[in-house]
């Protein structure tokens, strides 16, 4: 039995996850959060594919290549991208791979503009707002479906 192929895809500025306001989203880095999705994918049979990039063209690109690498699904923090994007929201829609949507905060407890979701309104959940181990709660949600 193959093992399920997860693209887990990061939005702007997550890059500097570990640095940037950690009284927000943690004292975590990217790299750490590679680790435990590494560690908790092995266990669920789960390989990850992990990426970063600041240009939402390549949030875009990479959600079209999961559904031509046949992924079992997409975890997406798209960062601020969340709030503004249709692009992605669009994308996601266009796709069948199912995506769930990541955050390490609580949007609905930030300010009124992170309220809405466009990734939210495409995708087939979301976890948000328990800091690094919202990408794992969501990969044990993307290997049960």
């Amino acid at each position: 039995m193959a093992s399920k192929l997860v693209y887990v895809l990061n939005g702007p500025n997550l890059n500097l996850l570990g640095q940037r306001e950690p009284g927000i989203y943690g004292a975590q880095t990217l790299d750490d959060i590679a680790a435990m999705l590494i560690e908790r994918g092995g266990m669920l049979d789960c390989e990850i594919e992990m990426r970063q990039s600041n240009h939402e063209g390549h949030l875009v690109d990479w959600l079209h290549e999961a559904q031509a690498e046949e992924a079992h699904a997409v975890l997406l923090n798209a960062g601020a991208y969340t709030h503004t994007s249709v692009a992605l929201h669009d994308a996601i829609r266009a796709i069948t791979t199912p995506v769930i949507e990541v955050h390490l905060s609580n949007p609905h407890t930030r300010e009124e503009f992170r309220h809405k979701s466009w990734v939210g309104m495409a995708a087939k959940g979301t976890i948000a707002g328990f800091g690094a181990n919202s990408y794992v709660i969501a990969l044990e949600a993307a290997a049960a479906l």
